[in-house]
C-alpha cells in the first residue's frame, strides 16, 4: 500500500451518490490485504492487519453525522495507537 492514510469522497453522478475511486481503492485491499482484527464498541472503527507487512490500519467514518457515516478512511495507525482505541490487540 502506498501512503499512510486513504480518504474516500462521495459524488454525484446520474442522480445518484456514489463512492469515489478512492472508496473502491479502501474496499479492494479490504478484500484482499487486510484481515479483520477487532471492531471499537461504536462500530465506527475498525482494526485491520495487512497480511503481506504486519502494519495495523484503521477504517473510520469520519462523516458521522451523514448517511452512513458517509466515505470511509483508511490509516495507518501504531499499534500504541490501536490499543488506545481498541484496548488488547489479538495476534
Amino acid at each position: 500500500m502506498t501512503g499512510d492514510v486513504l480518504i474516500g469522497q462521495w459524488l454525484e453522478r446520474d442522480g445518484r451518490v456514489v463512492g469515489d475511486e478512492i472508496c473502491d481503492v479502501i474496499e479492494k485491499l479490504i478484500a484482499s490485504h487486510l484481515r479483520e482484527i477487532c471492531r471499537d464498541p461504536t462500530g465506527w472503527y475498525t482494526l485491520f492487519r495487512d497480511r503481506r507487512d504486519g502494519q495495523l490500519w484503521e477504517r473510520s467514518y469520519p462523516h458521522s453525522n451523514w448517511h452512513g457515516g458517509g466515505p470511509p478512511k483508511l490509516e495507518r495507525i501504531s499499534l500504541e495507537a490501536a490499543r488506545v482505541r481498541f484496548g488488547d490487540i489479538p495476534a
